[in-house]
C-alpha cells in the first residue's frame, strides 16, 4: 500500500488526471461493448424466435449460435427473392387445394405432395435448391414463425417413409405445411382463416 501511495505522490496532477481519464474511457468502452452485445442478442432473439434457442442448444455457445444466425441472414440477403405474381399465386393455391382434397383418399401421398409443392413455391420465390437442413435454415430468416412447423412436417414425412406415421401425424403434417405454404404465398389473413379442415374419407 505504501508503494502505491508513494507512486501516486510522485506523480503530478496532470499525469494523475490522464491516468484517471484513460481508466474511465476503458470502463465506458467495456460497458458500451456489453450493452451493444446484449442488444444484438435481443434483436436476434426477437427476429428468430425459437430458432435462436435451437441454434444455442445445437452450438452450446451464444457467440457461435449468433454467428450462425447472422451468417444465415447474410446468405438469404444474397438471394434474389421476389413476390409471386397473382397468376402464379393462384396456380399454386389451386394445386394446394388439389393436394388437400387428395388427403381424403390417400393421406400419405398427399403429405408427400405437400412437401414437394412447398419446395416448388420456395423455388418460385427465389430460394436456391438445397438439402432440407439448408432450406430450413433459409426459411428461418424469412419465416421464423413457421420454420419449426416445417421441421416437424418434414419429420413426419421421414417417419412415413419408414412406415411409422399414423393418420393423425399426417394430418398434423399437412397443417404444418399449410402454415409455411401460406407464408410463402403471402396470402391475406382472411383467406387463411377460411381454409377447410382436413378430413379423411371413412373406410
Amino acid at each position: 500500500m505504501d508503494s502505491i501511495n508513494n507512486f501516486f505522490s510522485n506523480l503530478d496532477s496532470t499525469t494523475i488526471t490522464i491516468i484517471v481519464a484513460v481508466v474511465a474511457v476503458i470502463i465506458v468502452a467495456a460497458i458500451v461493448i456489453v450493452v451493444m452485445r446484449n442488444r444484438k442478442s435481443q434483436q436476434l432473439k426477437q427476429r428468430f424466435g425459437t430458432e435462436y434457442d435451437r441454434a444455442l442448444e445445437a452450438r452450446g455457445d451464444r457467440s457461435k449460435a449468433e454467428a450462425e444466425l447472422i451468417s444465415r441472414e447474410k446468405r438469404v440477403q444474397s438471394f434474389s427473392l421476389k413476390p409471386l405474381s397473382p397468376e402464379t399465386r393462384n396456380r399454386f393455391a389451386a394445386e394446394w387445394s388439389a393436394v388437400q382434397r387428395h388427403f381424403v383418399d390417400d393421406p400419405a401421398v398427399s403429405v408427400t405432395e405437400a412437401d414437394s409443392l412447398v419446395n416448388q413455391v420456395m423455388g418460385a420465390r427465389g430460394f436456391p435448391v438445397a438439402d432440407f437442413e439448408q432450406r430450413a435454415a433459409d426459411i428461418s430468416v424469412t419465416c421464423p414463425g413457421v420454420v419449426q412447423n416445417y421441421r416437424s412436417a418434414r419429420a413426419v414425412v421421414v417417419r412415413q417413409g419408414r412406415g411409422h406415421a399414423g393418420t393423425e401425424d399426417l394430418r398434423q403434417a399437412m397443417v404444418y405445411y399449410r402454415s409455411l405454404f401460406d407464408e410463402l404465398l403471402d396470402l391475406p389473413e382472411a383467406a387463411v382463416s377460411t381454409r377447410p379442415v382436413l378430413q379423411q374419407r371413412a373406410s
